[in-house]
Order: C-alpha cells, then sequence, then structure tokens
C-alpha cells in the first residue's frame, strides 16, 4: 500500500498544514470577487516555475528546465510553456468567470439586447430570449437557478414581477471590494508571510509578536477592539515619525551607491469564533428564496380567416 509521500517528513507534513490554513482566507477572496479554482491553480503553477526560475539561476548561475521541473514537480514541457509564455502577473488574460460571462453577453449580444443596444428585461424560463437560455450560452454549464442566486446575493440584478429579471450591473463584485483594497492586501499579505517565512532561517530574525486571549466574552469584545485601535494608532503615528527622523539623518550619511530597502511595520486585530470555521464568512442578507416554475404562454385563438392565409 503506498503511503503518502509527506507521512515520514515531520516538516513536509507541517507545511502542508500551515498552507491548509493560509489557503483558507484566499479561497473566501476568490469566492468574493469571482476568481475559479482553475485560474488559481494555474497563478500557482506558473508562480511556482518563476520563483524556481529565480532560486535555481541564484544557485548555478544558468537556468536549467529540467532543475526546474525537479523542484516545482511540474512537467518539463509545461515548465517550458511557461517560461516561453508572458508573466501573467504582468501580462495575459486569464479566464473569465461564468458570471462575468452571463453578464458581458447580457451586455454585448445582439440576441439578449433592446432595439436601442440596451440589455432586454428577460423572462427567467423561456425557449429564446431569456435568462435560462443566456445561461446555457455563456455559463459553461452552470444550473440556471444556481447563476439566478449567484447574481441576486452580489446584486447584479433585480427580480422584477412575472419572474422577470433585469440586469444591473456589467460587473459581478460584492460591495465594498474595490481593487485598490486588494491590491493592499496581497501587498500587506505578502509582507507577513515573507517575515514569518524568513524568520525560520534568519540568523537575526525580524519582529513579530501578537498578543492574545481566548475565550473573550462577546460584551467586551467591542471595547477592547476600540481601545487597541487607539493604542496601535498611537504607536504606527510614532513608527512614521521614526521612519521621518530616520530618512533625513540616512539622506546626510548615506552614500549614492548604497543599496536601498523597503521596510514596514504592521499590526493587525483578529478575530474567530472557538469552535466554529466559518466565523469569518461575511454575512449574507436574509432572503427568503422564492420557488420559480415554468408558466406555459398561452397563445391568442386565431380566426378563420388567419388560419385559411385569408384577412381576418
Amino acid at each position: 500500500m503506498r503511503q503518502n509521500s509527506s507521512s515520514n517528513d515531520p516538516l513536509k507534513s507541517a507545511t502542508i498544514v500551515a498552507l491548509a490554513r493560509i489557503v483558507d482566507p484566499l479561497i473566501d477572496l476568490m469566492f468574493d470577487t469571482g476568481v475559479t479554482v482553475q485560474e488559481f491553480s494555474r497563478i500557482v503553477r506558473e508562480r511556482a516555475v518563476r520563483r524556481a526560475t529565480v532560486r535555481v539561476h541564484r544557485d548555478s548561475g544558468h537556468t536549467s528546465k529540467s532543475r526546474i521541473a525537479i523542484l516545482t514537480g511540474l512537467p518539463r514541457s509545461e515548465v517550458a510553456r511557461i517560461l516561453k509564455a508572458a508573466d501573467a502577473s504582468k501580462s495575459g488574460r486569464l479566464g473569465q468567470h461564468p458570471a462575468r460571462r452571463v453578464l458581458a453577453g447580457w451586455y454585448y449580444n445582439p440576441m439578449f439586447l433592446s432595439e436601442n443596444g440596451d440589455p432586454l428585461i428577460l423572462p427567467i424560463f423561456g425557449a429564446r430570449r431569456s435568462f435560462e437560455r443566456l445561461v446555457a450560452r455563456f455559463s459553461g454549464g452552470i444550473p440556471v437557478r444556481a447563476m439566478l442566486d449567484q447574481l441576486i446575493q452580489i446584486n447584479a440584478i433585480e427580480v422584477l414581477p412575472d419572474q422577470r429579471i433585469r440586469v444591473k450591473s456589467r460587473v459581478p463584485t460584492f460591495t465594498g471590494l474595490t481593487s485598490n483594497a486588494i491590491a493592499a492586501l496581497g501587498e500587506r499579505a505578502r509582507d507577513l508571510l515573507d517575515t514569518l517565512r524568513g524568520n525560520l532561517q534568519a540568523p537575526t530574525p525580524l519582529f513579530e509578536g501578537t498578543a492574545m486571549m481566548n475565550e473573550v466574552d462577546a460584551e467586551a469584545i467591542p471595547v477592547i477592539k476600540r481601545e487597541l485601535a487607539e493604542q496601535a494608532a498611537i504607536f504606527i503615528e510614532g513608527a512614521n515619525s521614526l521612519f521621518g527622523r530616520s530618512r533625513n539623518r540616512l539622506r546626510q550619511s548615506a552614500s549614492k551607491g548604497s543599496p536601498k530597502s523597503r521596510i514596514g511595520i504592521t499590526t493587525y486585530f483578529f478575530q474567530d469564533n472557538l469552535g466554529d470555521d466559518s466565523s469569518n464568512i461575511a454575512p449574507v442578507a436574509n432572503r427568503k428564496r422564492k420557488n420559480l416554475s415554468r408558466q406555459l404562454r398561452k397563445t391568442p385563438k386565431r380566426s378563420e380567416g388567419s388560419r385559411s392565409g385569408r384577412p381576418a
């Protein structure tokens, strides 16, 4: 019986557990912004190859696709393909999320546009100009009800009477998420992880400390949060003042050719409910799910003249 390759390697086992904890917030962010697992897998593979390339070149002085393949566990052919392609973090376009494809089709496909080019108000079910047809054409196999629920949740559509819907937004996103905020999230998360990982091997570790208390009563949390926020603000203000004084001294003493670095310190508050893995999930508005059903359309009766081809 084949054993897991990490079972006899305590460092690898601990790393896998740590990665599982790290990836959970990333997955929640993916769900919030419409990034798919396939897109995330592609990002990991591409970044792994490029980071391995830097490491191999640093150690050996040249780039070896075989060594990169061994380090990453990817086939050599995939390593070659990724190295040949443009860096996905700088260029290139990942596949669209199904919700993005549906909304784009609603805004740009003539079948779902009015004569003046506006997106039509669509019935949910129908054979031709309907939300059902739109989802079937652009979602890649997502059930119509699942897509309807998702677009309602992110406030991209409005449900009207008689099982009709109106589109409200071209881009599916949750309220409060912005590209600048997400970019800051990536930068700060990377800084923190670089510090923690670097401290595992650095002879002089960077400062990292955590104050924590378990089993806090819910009534006390608002007061604690407020006081900690005030203390943290005073600390950050003092750090900025120190940076300002240091910058002035360094300008006077540093040589023009000396290497430059980016330094900083971050404080943050965290909270999770004991025994509840879903505590970090954002609450969703309590909407009662309305039962939907297909409705047979009544066709108007034609007169004898119209059935025979003569005017009535």
